[in-house]
């Protein structure tokens, strides 16, 4: 099976290398028995399921949650957990074979801070008043854009093509060197918004862009997962869309979270 695709062509079982031996004939009754036993199954011949995909992210999201909570209660790790969780979401991104090691302790370092900003924001006063109930709002806007994307994509109202991946990578690009210049601008104080020049209007039609953006990348982390288990990709690839998924949700709330409180705050 070849293809342009990196993962594909690294992976064991798919760069043409076979091992030979020598076996004798089997038998008449060999013979029928093998014909008639079942077909395996893909998880008995090593392949990624849904099943699979489905497990190994909840597992993730579980530590995550678990990291969340802890962070919550203490949001002084945020910090901690930003750090930790962007070097290791780096490794896992540029591993040629997937850690599920890494890959948890990546969900459990990002949940201390998606915890403690989470904490932070539920507190932060605008005009004097608490965002209260922000979080859950967050949540169940994170779960809405998940749901319709996920019917989207399973309807084929929204088919990836190759256009449609460069114009994702394209804004992708765009949208991080805006996320630079804004935060360095933060961090040199040249700005008095806690958010920089994602403030305003201006911050709304950001905002609405950003989640659009995450939107789309969730289409890409489903299209990953439908024709890695279509074309037989080794079950250890599970973890790899278990890993993409809770990256794109991640930064899908937290973008959500940021423009709930912009729009709170007009």
């Amino acid at each position: 099976m070849q293809g342009n695709n990196p993962i594909f062509s690294r992976a064991e079982g798919f760069n043409g290398r076979h091992a030979t031996y020598d076996a004798a004939a089997p038998s008449a009754e060999e013979l029928q028995d093998m014909y008639a036993a079942p077909s395996a199954s893909p998880a008995q011949t090593g392949r990624m399921t849904y099943d699979d995909v489905i497990m190994k992210t909840g597992i993730t999201f579980a530590v995550l949650l678990a990291g969340a909570v802890v962070g919550w209660l203490n949001p002084g790790l945020a910090f901690i957990g930003l750090i930790v969780g962007l070097v290791l979401g780096l490794v896992n991104a540029f591993k040629r074979n997937p850690s599920p090691v890494l890959i948890l302790l990546y969900a459990g370092f990002e949940g201390l801070f998606v915890g403690g900003i989470s904490q932070v924001f539920e507190n932060y006063a605008v005009s004097g008043q608490p965002l209260d109930g922000i979080v859950a709002q967050a949540v169940l806007g994170t779960l809405g854009v998940f749901a319709a994307t996920l019917f989207a994509y399973r309807s084929g109202r929204i088919r990836v093509t190759p256009k449609f991946q460069r114009g994702v990578m394209i804004a992708l690009i765009g949208y991080g060197i805006f996320s630079l210049v804004n935060l360095t601008f933060m961090w040199f104080g040249s700005s008095d918004s806690a958010f920089g020049f994602r403030d305003g209007w201006f911050g709304i039609l950001i905002g609405v862009f950003a989640v659009g953006l995450a939107a789309f990348c969730l289409i890409l982390d489903f299209d990953f997962i439908d024709k890695g288990v279509k074309g037989g990709l080794p079950a250890k690839y599970a973890w790899t869309a278990a890993f993409g998924l809770t990256v794109t949700l991640v930064w899908l709330y937290l973008e959500i979270l940021r423009l709930l409180a912009i729009l709170r705050g007009e």
